[in-house]
């Protein structure tokens, strides 16, 4: 990123940053210290994510990672950054932000998955560019070479000089670096998802998010030796999810609600080492930031494995090495 683009993007935060020189200092060096580009350009800038060193994670197997997110294994509680964990100056769904997140916690990267028109699969929670980029319709009318050309916005909707990933540079920036789950939005096929995770050779750093039975078992029968984080709300969907054949109860992580605690069914799922999944990016994260971070301390004591949360720095300090 260029001097110049930086001066008109915090030109252009004016009407949303007021307040002390901090802020504005703090602004600019989180830009000049961030890119979203590709893993190439990680290494010459390497003495910045000496801070963040501790919170990498990297494993050699599937069956590694898949042990690491067992409700029994030492890791301990986790977050998720619910897509990818946006805050201002940093948008959703991008490798800056990522690379941001890391600082706070070891988190695992959630982000979403979409195909463009010549079907290449890149970084986009909704169906059109309007909310997230300065481009406007479907993103499934504009080629990769279009979408290129954008750039993103932030949790304010001010644009950023970041573009738009492929889940390709993804894979290859988070190799020995994180675990990415993959939110697969429709119209994507599986086979390509699937695909495109062997070819970077990333079956030890993602998780697949299914939502439902049907999806699971096609994607398991597809590709066994991922990891999938499943819909479990009730007792029957645990138990169906659980007995079912085709499905390897080892490499599974579940889906239990958002904003919601089923003491019953997270009590099931740890009984069989699944560790449960609560959402909180809505109704959970607005407590916290009135109550504080011990609102996260009380899902983790009732035996909440991950929370996926917008507030990953508010919400590192609940983990136990910060309680």
């Amino acid at each position: 990123m260029s001097s110049r683009s930086i001066e008109i993007y915090v030109r252009a935060q004016a009407p949303v940053i007021r307040g002390s020189g901090i802020a504005w200092l703090s602004l600019v060096v989180a830009l000049l210290l961030s890119a979203c580009g590709t893993a190439a350009s990680i290494g010459d800038r390497a003495p910045e994510y000496a801070a963040a060193g501790k919170n990498l994670r990297s494993f050699s197997t599937t069956e590694e990672l898949a042990q690491y997110l067992r409700s029994d294994s030492e890791t301990g509680p986790l977050l998720s950054a619910h897509r990818g964990g946006a805050m201002p100056a940093f948008p959703e769904n991008c490798i800056a932000t990522l690379e941001r997140t890391l600082r706070y916690a070891p988190a695992l990267l959630e982000v979403d998955i979409r195909m463009s028109r010549d079907s290449i699969l890149v970084l986009m929670h909704d169906d059109t560019l309007d909310r997230t980029t300065n481009g406007k319709g479907p993103l499934e009318a504009v080629k990769l070479s279009e979408l290129r050309r954008l750039l993103l916005r932030d949790v304010n909707g001010i644009i950023t000089p970041f573009r738009i990933p492929t889940l390709a540079e993804v894979l290859a920036w988070s190799q020995n670096r994180a675990i990415v789950q993959l939110d697969v939005k429709e119209g994507v096929p599986p086979e390509l998802l699937v695909e495109v995770i062997r070819r970077h050779g990333a079956q030890n750093r993602v998780v697949v998010l299914v939502y439902d039975l049907e999806q699971l078992v096609h994607y398991s029968r597809m590709a066994p030796e991922l990891v999938y984080s499943a819909v479990a709300e009730t007792i029957e969907q645990a138990e169906a999810v659980l007995t079912h054949p085709d499905v390897d109860p080892r490499k599974l992580m579940a889906w239990t609600g958002l904003n919601e605690v089923n003491d019953e069914v997270i009590a099931y799922l740890r009984r069989h080492r699944i560790r449960a999944v609560v959402g909180t990016f809505e109704l959970i994260d607005k407590r916290a930031t009135e109550a504080g971070p011990e609102v996260y301390g009380a899902l983790f004591d009732r035996g909440v494995g991950v929370v996926a949360t917008d507030l990953i720095p508010l919400a590192a300090q609940a983990l136990p090495a910060q309680r």
